[in-house]
């Protein structure tokens, strides 16, 4: 399916916020749930909603009829699924980056099919870019009680439980964040193809921009039917994928060392897990009943670290 375009009328004025969400799961449950729950708050602003995808979403007629707001770009002469498949979160960067490249908003905010935004997250994106940061990241919560589902989250968005701490940041999450469109075409060549998160961000504050954090911003991670055997290749994948693309930053050297410390990092990961779990206070219980998964968890992202440092690849296909 092409995507629509708007009218001349609604095209001279650009959107108050561009919100481009990310076929993650793939399917049709996710990516209807994600639009459902933003469906009240359309008509409250200027929005356009991108959902760029490849062969893994399913009934996208369906869809289309059912959101007539949202824009299906279809681009599955672009990425093949069948290529990266499980092998590979290359697709997911390139998905994002064509929703990206049709962005039209003064805002372009960042979402996944499976994370359900809670009430208000349109309202929030955009009040808190009336201030003169370049971009704004959200808190995230897990949203299905699970031993699995909360191990992974604590690896993934531990450090986006709420509460958040408001203020400048390092980082945040491509499953919860918000761009300024002039900021973000600074960092162009970093997610023009492919949109590299760590990069993206790292190149920002190098230009002196200023990254936050907003608890207000809350979106669940609703990941059902998530199975062990399928996580912990998600693992080795994103760990070896987060080091194929740091290394393009760093010296032979500098990657020789980092290697290296792979070795280590399951500890390391997870003792930073469980004191940051500890510190924050909340879901204490679920935190230590998750600790062996969360230990195994990060063992598998740490050697696909090391395969990424030692190849200098995020991939197998490159």
């Amino acid at each position: 399916m092409n995507p629509t375009h708007p009218s001349s009328s609604a095209a001279a004025t650009p959107p108050d916020l561009s919100i481009v969400i990310g076929v993650i799961a793939g399917g049709y449950e996710p990516t209807a749930t994600c639009l459902a729950t933003l469906e009240p708050e359309i008509a409250d602003y200027r929005v356009e909603c991108l959902v760029p995808y490849d062969g893994r979403l399913g009934r996208v007629e369906e869809l289309a009829k059912r959101f007539p707001w949202a824009t299906f770009i279809d681009a599955r002469d672009q990425v093949d699924d069948r290529c990266f498949g499980a092998s590979s979160r290359e697709h997911h960067d390139i998905l994002r980056a064509i929703g990206l490249n049709g962005a039209q908003g003064r805002i372009v905010a960042l979402l996944e099919d499976h994370g359900t935004p809670a009430p208000g997250w349109c309202r929030s994106m955009v009040e808190a870019h009336q201030d003169t940061v370049a971009g704004v990241g959200g808190a995230v919560e897990n949203g299905v009680d699970r031993l699995l589902n909360w191990a992974v989250y604590f690896c993934d968005f531990g450090r986006y439980q709420n509460p958040v701490p408001t203020g400048p940041s390092d980082f945040m999450s491509d499953s919860n964040c918000s761009y300024k469109r002039e900021a973000l075409e600074q960092a162009k060549e970093h997610w023009k193809d492919a949109f590299h998160e760590t990069l993206v961000n790292w190149e920002l504050r190098r230009k002196g921009h200023v990254l936050r954090l907003d608890p207000g911003m809350t979106v669940y991670q609703t990941r059902r039917g998530l199975r062990l055997g399928a996580a912990l290749y998600e693992r080795y994948v994103w760990g070896r994928s987060f080091a194929g693309t740091r290394v393009k930053e760093v010296s032979s050297a500098r990657r020789a060392i980092l290697a290296g410390l792979s070795f280590v990092l399951p500890l390391v990961l997870t003792w930073r897990i469980l004191s940051r779990g500890l510190k924050k206070g909340r879901h204490t219980g679920k935190l230590l009943a998750a600790l062996p998964l969360i230990f195994l968890l990060e063992t598998v992202w740490s050697w696909g670290e090391f395969v990424g440092y030692v190849t200098a690849r995020a991939s197998r296909t490159g």
